[in-house]
């Protein structure tokens, strides 16, 4: 059924949203600052357009209906996108080439990210770019509600409406500290290694990342006793300086001539990880699809 376009307007939707989250219409009206008769006025026109009922009252108790339910979760979604668009279309109105957010995991940060804001600064110094480190599923997450135009995760597959386009395959490294006695010159295996403790990025960070880097070591034919888990790589380069294990990472995370740290990067493994970037099929972002071509 088509809605007279004067009937439904944004602050009906704004209105709803607000009981919706509070259930409560006294607080709802005052994080509004409006009259508590007047929301409810507007809840029961929104209503009566509708022709549904959103909201159940018993006595001082509110609660959403099914229908109020389905409601709440889909006009916060589309009100975020709308909300996307209007403050895209305000920085072109300004002058500014465009904004992007965008979340990442560490090791982004020390090629991919670096590659894409020299080139933008160069070809439009007037483009804005927000960056968050982020895990994976909290990156998936923001893109989803719009939070985030676009991540860079290390995972295998993403959910329905999501686009996921493999940046760079790399190589496992092996992290130990520069007076150990296994080196790039004496090593074979990770068998030589290991007796050792392990220090590993957190499973939450990333299970799929966690679980191919165990799959490492099922391959080898041992169970790593693992002494600290962290969502850091400096966090992991500290630790191995300090002798408390040594750990395995992206071949990208690696740190040339660094003078307590040596990097043995472990080419003979079946196993590689890809740094991928994912992004909203349907993201109206200008900006995004110029990010996606300079990849």
């Amino acid at each position: 059924m088509m809605l007279p376009s004067n009937q439904l307007d944004l602050r009906h939707i704004r209105y709803f949203l607000a009981v919706a989250e509070d259930l409560h219409f006294r607080k709802a009206a005052e994080r509004l600052f409006v009259s508590q008769p007047g929301l409810s006025r507007q809840i029961k026109q929104l209503e009566e357009i509708l022709g549904i009922e959103l909201f159940r009252r018993h006595n001082r108790k509110v609660e959403l209906t099914e229908v109020g339910k389905y409601l709440k979760i889909e006009l916060t979604k589309n009100l975020k996108h709308l909300d996307h668009i209007f403050a895209h279309a305000k920085m072109l109105n300004d002058g500014k080439g465009g904004n992007l957010k965008f979340g990442y995991v560490g090791s982004a940060m020390q090629e991919i990210i670096p590659k894409i804001l020299l080139k933008f600064k160069k070809d439009d110094p007037t483009v804005v770019f927000s960056l968050k480190e982020l895990d994976n599923q909290k990156q998936i997450a923001g893109i989803l509600s719009y939070e985030l135009d676009m991540g860079f995760v290390r995972v295998n597959r993403v959910p329905r409406g999501l686009e996921i386009q493999p940046i760079i395959e790399e190589h496992f490294c092996l992290v130990l500290p520069k007076k150990h006695k296994i080196n790039n010159q004496n090593f074979k295996s990770l068998n030589q290694v290991q007796d050792e403790s392990y220090i590993l990025f957190d499973p939450t960070y990333s299970p799929s990342y966690y679980e191919k880097v165990m799959q490492i070591f099922d391959d080898c034919g041992f169970t790593p006793e693992v002494s600290h888990s962290t969502i850091h790589a400096s966090s992991i380069f500290k630790l191995v300086e300090n002798g408390f294990g040594l750990s395995i990472i992206p071949k990208s995370l690696t740190v040339k001539n660094h003078n307590k740290l040596q990097f043995i990067e472990l080419k003979k493994i079946r196993q590689k990880t890809t740094l991928s970037a994912i992004w909203r099929k349907d993201n109206s972002n200008p900006m995004l699809e110029r990010v996606i071509g300079s990849l």
